[in-house]
């Protein structure tokens, strides 16, 4: 088959809203800053009710990323599930719009489309609450063979490791990916997904798995380590690949015997996180694509990252291909 996809990524379809928020919003509503929880119908509507005025931006870890992609002026397309709700109607809107394919069954009679409500401190650390709904309903069927065959990586998105069916779809991916000889990427999400899926995480990468994606915590977490270049060691045993962010210092990229520090770009300033590792993948799997060294993947990558940290919102707001243009890139 063509290759048509730069990325097919799988992930969950989530309504991004953002707020600004106070460390004292935080305590009172009994929330962690700088964590992520799921939460039901119940919560997200009372918390909703109780946030400030915001902003609302088709989201979800994977689908941020192929949105980087787009916006690179990469061919991407996400499989992911939403309902037959005003909000998938946007959510599907806003994929197409960018010029990605959506692919997946719309959920018709279940719960309604998630979402992710997201609370920004000044300082742009961000702390999430989402309500996964028509998202955590992903199955194997939802996963149409001619666009994991087409694409040159899968991107497959950890918070996806809780649904047992969402698994399922995972393993029928990445078995069509493998018969294709496709790349497979994993990014481990948040350290909670980490600590409740450690065992399996790890079968999974060793058996699955050429590129991992994961920012200090998370690697760390994995490997119990409290060190980081102890838990840069193990992922090297461990896969063929490993991307590792860590803020403002930089990237670390693991390939066998060869390691690449790669400097962060400067931020004028911090204002929201979110989105931030997923346009790090976003800059990277394009390089990747098109066969780009690594360094020069990691250096895309830290670009697309400064680009989101500087407003609101997980996805770029300027044209990423033109801002690479600008760094020479």
């Amino acid at each position: 088959m063509p290759t048509l996809y730069d990325v097919a990524a799988i992930g969950n379809a989530i309504v991004d809203v953002l707020a600004p928020a106070t460390d004292q919003f935080l305590a009172d509503e009994g929330l962690v800053k700088g964590s992520m929880m799921l939460i039901d119908d119940d919560r997200a509507l009372s918390l909703y009710d109780h946030m400030a005025p915001g902003e609302e931006a088709s989201g979800g870890s994977a689908g941020n990323t192929i949105g980087g992609v787009a916006s690179l002026g990469g061919r991407g397309a996400f499989i992911g599930k939403v309902a037959q709700d005003q909000l998938g109607d946007i959510y599907v809107h806003d994929m197409q719009a960018i010029g990605a394919v959506f692919s997946g069954e719309r959920l018709l009679g279940g719960p309604a489309t998630g979402r992710c409500l997201i609370n920004v401190t000044p300082e742009g650390e961000r702390t999430m609450c989402t309500y996964l709904g028509a998202a955590a309903a992903l199955t194997p069927a939802d996963v149409d063979p001619t666009v994991i065959e087409a694409a040159k990586i899968v991107y497959l998105e950890g918070y996806l490791f809780d649904p047992m069916d969402a698994r399922r779809a995972f393993a029928k991916a990445t078995g069509l990916a493998r018969a294709s000889s496709r790349l497979i990427a994993l990014s481990l999400s948040d350290s909670f997904v980490v600590e409740r899926h450690r065992e399996a995480l790890m079968g999974f990468i060793d058996s699955e798995v050429d590129i991992v994606f994961a920012n200090e915590s998370e690697i760390t977490n994995l490997f119990q380590v409290n060190d980081f270049d102890a838990a840069v060691r193990a992922v090297r045993g461990r896969a063929k690949m490993a991307a590792v962010t860590r803020g403002a210092r930089g990237s670390t990229i693991v390939a066998g015997d060869d390691i690449h520090h790669v400097d962060a770009f400067s931020a004028e300033k911090v204002v929201d996180t979110t989105g931030a590792g997923d346009q790090y993948a976003a800059g990277f799997l394009f390089a990747l694509a098109q066969g780009r060294s690594l360094d020069y993947c990691g250096r895309l990558g830290s670009l697309a990252a400064t680009e989101v940290i500087g407003h609101y919102g997980p996805r770029p707001q300027v044209s990423l291909r033109d801002l690479a243009s600008a760094h020479g890139l």
